[in-house]
């Protein structure tokens, strides 16, 4: 997407795989760091920012459940996405052998994705705010017996050393990510839609709802529940599918999802990711 230096909000640091999205999704944005997802939320409802890009899930991982829950409470709206492949590297300090660490830093989403080389390794790990922020940690803090997950372009930021490449558990390990904005994009024809909706704790109420799309022949793309919290194991199902809210044929399977009692969210409509998986 092409703007002009309009502030674009991420969660991390320079140099983390959410600021790597965002220079691919977005030419001539400024880029502005957040420390927490809450926060980045918050100042996109502000509009102290045009857009957000949060990450929603993984192809190791799953999905990144703190996003869905703050869209769930949020008024902003999804209006495009982003896959961003991810290959991590054990980054430390110039000098530092692998036998001399002792700690790995960094994001818990990436050390699920390194699971298995963690395991073979055996070092004690700690979860961090960000994985490019971990590897900032042990610059700063000067610490020669820690080491970080994050990206390649990190290590060279930072000026760190690259100890081992390509530890992810998977060599096909992409992130999803939404961009976020207070506006409503118009239909492309190439489109995806995300809803949440609860049909409620009653015997086929989930089928009855899936069911108005499977009859209008709608490719559903993602089906995922969340416990509402409001009451002891009911939840609400965070759905993806092909189409604008726009399309008569998808308002119309809204309109059905109504009229069987499901209340319904409506996260937004957005163009497909063009970007391939390889």
């Amino acid at each position: 997407m092409d703007i002009n230096n309009e502030k674009v909000g991420f969660q991390g640091e320079i140099g983390s795989y959410s600021g790597e999205a965002v220079q691919k999704f977005f030419l001539n944005a400024i880029s502005k760091p957040y420390r927490n997802l809450s926060d980045l939320f918050l100042s996109l409802e502000n509009k102290e920012i045009e857009y957000a890009i949060v990450p929603v899930e993984n192809s190791i991982q799953g999905s990144i459940t703190e996003t869905y829950d703050l869209l769930l409470r949020s008024s902003v709206r999804v209006s495009g996405e982003i896959n961003v492949k991810i290959n991590h590297c054990l980054i430390a300090h110039s000098g530092v052998r692998k036998n001399d660490i002792n700690l790995v830093y960094s994001h818990p989403q990436a050390l699920g994705q390194c699971r298995n080389y963690l395991r073979g390794y055996g070092r004690e790990t700690i979860a961090t705010y960000d994985t490019a922020g971990s590897v900032k940690i042990i610059k700063e803090k000067k610490l020669k017996n820690a080491a970080a997950i994050a990206s390649r372009e990190t290590a060279k930021l930072y000026d760190m050393t690259i100890i081992d490449e390509q530890i992810q558990d998977n060599e096909d390990n992409f992130t999803r990510f939404f961009c976020l904005s207070n506006k409503k994009t118009k239909s492309t024809g190439n489109d995806k839609t995300s809803i949440i909706f609860s049909s409620g704790h009653v015997s086929g109420a989930l089928y009855k709802a899936l069911r108005e799309f499977a009859e209008r022949k709608i490719n559903l793309c993602k089906i995922e529940s969340r416990p509402t919290r409001k009451k002891a194991w009911e939840y609400n199902f965070y759905l993806d599918f092909e189409g604008h809210i726009d399309d008569e044929i998808c308002n119309t399977a809204i309109e059905g999802l109504k009229k069987i009692g499901s209340t319904i969210k409506i996260l937004g409509s957005y163009p497909k990711a063009m970007d391939k998986l390889e």
